[in-house]
């Protein structure tokens, strides 16, 4: 195989994984929304039945079992939790301000 050839090979393999790249961060991004719109309504649920916006003892429980689905996946557990801590920081701002919406309607 030529220089040329193994250029072009690697590109086609580089454009290929890059492009399978892109699909999984477009899932990433479709899930996180449906996500967020579930915790969207756990929020107003909370906020009409006066709950607080945090729950430190689920928040426990979810990061623990993320943290096992990481191990399992090979993927760096203290990663997967940084991530997790990341996205409930946003969800309880999130219910925050839902509850505080709700108090002044």
């Amino acid at each position: 195989m030529s220089t040329s050839e193994t250029e072009d090979s690697v590109h086609a393999e580089l454009t290929r994984l890059r492009e399978s790249i892109d699909n999984i961060d477009a899932a990433v991004v479709h899930m996180l929304a449906e996500r967020f719109k579930c915790t969207q309504q756990v929020g107003h649920l909370k906020a009409r039945h006066h709950l607080p916006p945090a729950d430190p003892a689920r928040e426990a429980r979810q990061i623990a079992r993320l943290r096992q689905l990481a191990e399992s996946a090979n993927l760096d557990p203290a990663f997967a939790e940084k991530l997790l801590n990341f996205i409930i920081a946003e969800v309880i701002r999130h219910h925050e301000t839902i509850a505080g919406g709700a108090r002044t309607s």
